[in-house]
């Protein structure tokens, strides 16, 4: 594959990160299903170590935090050769959500030593981490809406409140929380983000919150968590008091790059499964699925919109890297929710080519399909991220755009 945005560095990097994908981890996929969440995890732990002696790891990271400098749209195209192995690449290559967001927000405003207690083990793939925003008494679309406190008492902050979908929280070392710390403030300047070490007293997992009829296990859980009167010092605090608003839209931004180039990877996948398919499997006597017309309107109509899906996200990075997350905030939405779709559609369509066969665990679509379906959810609802965008649109047009009072 020759990558889209060529560099010299992505040209090297590009081959060897498809090379490792291919042999030593979609063969993985096999075995998954009768392999226990233990054994995976060995096993990957096995692989991370292959990753850093060929020397890719960090792919994500900054020079001076022990990586490769890659910019967002050399990483970009990467991600997407690792989610060809959607549940083992970006873990494999410790860049997986939410640490690689977490590593990013303590990389940028992070002090020396948050950097050294939380990040440098971070990157070193040595623990996890958590980010707790969420909460269920207020919609996930605006977060600005916070019940959760944190009080100033000495030169600590006691957090209460009430967060769930707090990604990976099992097993994680540390969680990043979003609370309030200025409830007189203005509405962006309310909120601040805290360090909150697992095992603090107050510091309490409710449940693993079941998704699509799963329970989710390891980096792919979710969970609920309540805080209660829980202790920890000012210095946990990331960067100022109240900036908590900014810094969640500094994490998103790349991440949702991140994300939907996790998603064209898993489009990928899932074309490449539905075309051998149509090329293997006899409907009727000497009759290939793939002569089909249905199917050859799946296959051309998936082949080009994964491509113009893949354009825009690559021009959308590009346009952060030179002139960041708040410049490009509306080109954000478009792909968040664009890519979203696109890689539901494919995944769809691969299970339909696929028959009876594409809902059992002969393949990895069914699975694929429940694990991501909430990519129109997550990270702001479809409808949340079209409205934002149309709104600056027809502000150009000259329309008040204002809710009304």
């Amino acid at each position: 594959m020759e990558p889209i945005f060529a560099t010299e560095r992505l040209q090297e990097l590009l081959p060897k990160v498809i090379s490792f994908v291919e042999t030593e981890l979609i063969p993985m996929e096999k075995d998954h299903f009768v392999r226990s969440p233990k054994e995976t995890y060995a096993l990957l732990d096995t692989k991370r170590e292959l990753v850093r002696k060929a020397g890719l790891w960090g792919i994500h990271l900054p020079k001076e935090e022990g990586g490769l400098g890659l910019t967002l749209c050399e990483f970009g195209q990467l991600s997407e050769q690792l989610a060809r192995a959607p549940l083992y690449g970006h873990y494999t290559f410790n860049c997986q959500a939410p640490d690689i967001g977490n590593m990013e927000l303590l990389s940028k405003f992070g002090s020396p030593e948050q950097k050294e207690k939380y990040l440098h083990p971070l990157t070193k793939g040595q623990i996890r981490s958590c980010f707790a925003m969420t909460e269920p008494e207020f919609a996930g679309s605006d977060p600005t809406r916070l019940a959760t406190t944190a009080v100033r008492q000495g030169n600590d902050y006691v957090i209460n409140g009430h967060k769930w979908f707090t990604s990976s929280e099992e097993g994680a070392s540390f969680s990043i929380v979003m609370a309030v710390t200025n409830p007189d403030a203005p509405v962006h300047l309310r909120a601040s983000m805290i360090i909150v070490p697992a095992g603090t007293k107050g510091f309490n997992h409710v449940r693993k919150i079941p998704v699509m009829g799963e329970a989710g296990g390891g980096w792919a859980s979710h969970s609920e968590v309540v805080y209660e009167d829980c202790r920890v010092p000012i210095t946990n605090r990331i960067s100022d008091e109240g900036a908590g608003f900014k810094l969640a839209q500094e994490r998103l931004g790349p991440g949702r790059i991140h994300h939907c180039m996790r998603w064209i990877g898993i489009a990928e996948k899932a074309f490449d499964l539905m075309c051998k398919r149509a090329v293997t499997r006899e409907i009727e006597q000497g009759v290939m699925l793939g002569q089909k017309q249905f199917i050859q309107g799946f296959i051309a109509e998936s082949r080009v919109e994964i491509d113009a899906a893949r354009m825009l996200v690559l021009r959308t990075a590009a346009m952060i890297d030179r002139e960041g997350a708040a410049a490009a905030r509306h080109q954000i939405s478009g792909i968040k929710f664009f890519t979203a779709n696109v890689m539901l559609k494919v995944l769809d369509r691969a299970i339909q080519v696929h028959g009876a066969m594409g809902l059992t665990d002969g393949t990895m679509l069914a699975t694929l399909y429940q694990h991501e379906r909430g990519a129109r959810i997550y990270d702001g609802a479809d409808e949340v991220h079209k409205q934002s965008m149309a709104r600056n649109i027809l502000k150009g047009y000259g329309l008040d755009v204002k809710k009304k009072k």
